[in-house]
């Protein structure tokens, strides 16, 4: 029960959290150079925009991976009650993302010389956008029907231990 959803959020989780680690990567080293004040480098270039942008992919990216982290033990388990833990992330993830891709649309549409670095990071941000919510997606997808995973309101776990059977174990 559940396997159609773990089978189609599984290898979306693995490329979300290559993705961030790209992400985290060519902001650190953008950022580092922005602070060094090294903006004439032909890989980073930059507009009134950028600082920002690049902080908030820095954290979209660190939040990404730390989701990644969260969702690779509820992918393992895959039960409810690591579903709110996965969900949780995911969704701080997520909206931290969001404001990245608002940074990385205002920086695009500020113009000026952006080098390389900086439109790659522009566009996995705007791509993990995208496929960050379809991953929450596909995590909620047991809501709807258990076939697609585990769903808030499992019976084995709603309702806490049979009274029938409390207090009968041993210690």
């Amino acid at each position: 029960m559940g396997f159609v959803g773990r089978t189609l959020a599984a290898p979306l989780l693995f490329l979300n959290l290559i993705m961030y680690i790209i992400v985290v990567g060519f902001a650190s080293w953008a950022l580092n150079h922005f602070i060094n004040g090294q903006v004439n480098h032909p890989g980073l270039g930059g507009n009134g925009a950028t600082l920002f942008f690049l902080i908030f992919a820095l954290l979209a990216g660190v939040i990404g991976v730390a989701s990644k982290v969260a969702g690779g033990n509820h992918i393992r388990a895959w039960r409810s009650d690591s579903l709110a833990a996965a969900a949780a992330a995911a969704v701080v993830a997520w909206a931290v993302t969001a404001l990245a891709m608002g940074l990385a649309c205002k920086e695009i549409h500020l113009g000026g010389y952006r080098g390389w670095r900086i439109r790659v990071l522009e566009a996995f941000i705007i791509i993990l956008t995208f496929t960050q919510l379809l991953y929450l997606l596909m995590l909620h997808a047991g809501v709807f029907n258990s076939r697609y995973g585990p769903g808030y309101r499992d019976a084995d776990y709603a309702h806490g231990a049979d009274p029938a059977h409390k207090g009968t174990g041993r210690v």
